[in-house]
This record gives C-alpha cells, structure tokens and sequence, in this order.
C-alpha cells in the first residue's frame, strides 16, 4: 500500500515536470522566432505535411499513453483489487484516495483525447476546445485535492495544502488564457507552474512515504517543508532560465533558414487574414478604379 500510494504522487509528478519543460522549449522556441506557438495550429492542412501534424499531437498522445499506463498502475497496485464498496454490514467506501487517483490519470486520458482530436481529426485545429479541456481537468483535480487529504498528520496536511496553491494558482493562470490565448507571460507562468506542481509532487511522494532519513517526517519539521518549497521555487525558476538559453543558443545557431522560412510563412499567414490583407485590398481596388479613369480623360483626344 505504501508503495502504491509513493507511485500515486512520484510518478504524476515527473510527468508534470517532464510536461513542463517540453511546453517550455515550445514556448521559448516560439519566443526566439517572434512568432506564436499556435501558428502553425492555424495554417490549412493542404500547406502542412502529414510528419508535422503527428508531431504537433505529441503531447496528446503522451498523455495518452501516461494516462493510460498511471490508471492501470493504481488498478493492479492494491492486493485485493480495487473496490468501490465493501461487503459488509454495514457496507463501507473503499479506497477512497486510490479512486480519487483513478479519476485524475482518466481525465488526464481524455485530455489527451482532446488534444489528439483537435489537431489530427478536426477539419481545423480548435485551440479553445483544448484549452477549455485543460482547464476543465485543472478545475476537477482542485476539487478532487481539497478532500483527498486524510487528515492524519499535520506534515502530511501542509505538503498538500502547498500542492493546492500551486493547483490554485495554474486554475487562474488557465482560465485568464482562455480569453488571451496569444500572451506569452501567461504561457511562461503556467509552464513554471507545471513545474513547481511536477517537482513538489515527486518531493512530496519522500516527504510523505520515503524520507531519506529513514524516519518519518515530525510535525514541528513542517517549516522545513516551506523551506523546501522555498527551494523548488528557485531551482524550477533557473531550470526555465536554462532552457530559454539553451532555446536561444539552438535558435542562433542551428537554424538560420527556418528563421527566414518561418517569418515568411509568419507574413503570408498575417497578408491572407488579418489587417495587411485588408490593406491590399484596398490598393488593388483603388488601382481597378485609377484604370477605369484613364480611358475617360483621354477619349477627347481620340476623337479629335
């Protein structure tokens, strides 16, 4: 059970983490060309290989198979199998943090859905039906956190209670990004925000089930938990420090022709739908009519 239970928050959280810092090269990468990282989410699909498409339903495969192989983990980790109710008299709830587990790792599956959905099956890539599923799971794991702590110990009550602000804080973080999809501070927060969730997570799981001490955690040892989080907060802020330079070391040095190949696209995309499309319009037009006048001024000097 110990062991379940150390899998239940060790193993979610490296994947967070490992989410984090994947979407955080994206969001860099992006930065460094002064594009946004759903550009190429609007292109048609006629201008866009098969290759990229699968590997722009990456993340929503991955979460796929994570979802996927976390819920079978909490279903075969108990001995006696996972039930929902007792057979006693009177009948009792079983598990109940196991199945708050199962739920998290299922919508985690069905995000995943989601997103392989939007961008492989749809005619075009609906960036808001994404969203709006992330923020929707974010939006249930709060619940499912507020009442998944077993009051047991107060060590164990003040590590989750940090869990839930950092949960709290990304809730807010992707409901303002349903409404400003294209701000690059948002998206810089939450990806720091997945990896305060990711590393806490995993720091939790030896708090709370594997001390390095070999001795279980105090309750006057909790101000060395803010301490540690203190920590994370730090090492996750140089991690996202080192992942923009190594985006930027990439970006000046491998790749000067996709830097001019994507700021075309970038004006191509920008002169078929937005406002300098508009403006073309309007010179060829004004041309059409400059034309239609000249024939006027000069028919009096063909008659004569």
């Amino acid at each position: 059970m110990g062991n379940g239970k150390f899998g239940g928050h060790f193993y979610p959280g490296l994947y967070i983490f490992l989410y984090g810092l994947y979407q955080a090269t994206v969001v860099f990468k992006a930065m460094r060309a002064n594009d946004s990282p759903t550009y190429l989410s609007s292109l048609p699909k006629n201008q866009k290989s098969t290759s990229k498409v699968w590997k722009i339903a990456f993340g929503g495969w991955l979460k796929i198979v994570t979802g996927s192989l976390l819920t079978f983990y909490v279903v075969f980790c108990l001995d006696d199998g996972m039930e929902l109710i007792n057979k006693e008299t009177p009948p009792r709830f079983m598990y109940p943090q196991e199945w708050q587990h199962l739920t998290m790792f299922i919508l985690l599956t069905l995000d995943g859905c989601v997103d392989v959905m939007s961008k492989n099956m749809l005619r075009q890539r609906c960036v808001a039906l994404e969203r709006g599923s992330m923020a929707l799971g974010i939006y249930v794991l709060l619940l499912l956190l507020l009442s998944h702590v077993q009051v047991s110990s107060r060590v164990e009550l003040y590590v989750h209670s940090l869990l839930i602000l950092v949960v709290f804080l990304l809730m807010l973080v992707l409901t303002a990004e349903l409404w400003a999809a294209g701000s690059f501070r948002l998206q810089l927060i939450k990806n720091f925000l997945f990896l305060m969730m990711g590393s806490w997570l995993m720091n939790t799981a030896f708090i709370l089930f594997r001390p390095v001490s070999g001795y279980p955690w105090k309750d006057e040892d909790v101000m060395f938990a803010t301490t540690f989080f203190c920590w994370h907060v730090i090492i996750n802020a140089l991690c996202l420090l080192g992942v923009y330079s190594l985006s930027s070391s990439w970006y000046h040095c491998y790749s000067p022709s996709l830097r001019l190949m994507g700021s075309k696209e970038a004006l191509y995309h920008e002169s078929s739908s937005g406002t300098f499309y508009r403006l073309l319009q309007d010179a060829e037009q004004q041309d059409k009519g400059d034309q239609a006048l000249l024939p006027s001024k000069s028919s009096p000097i063909d008659r004569a």
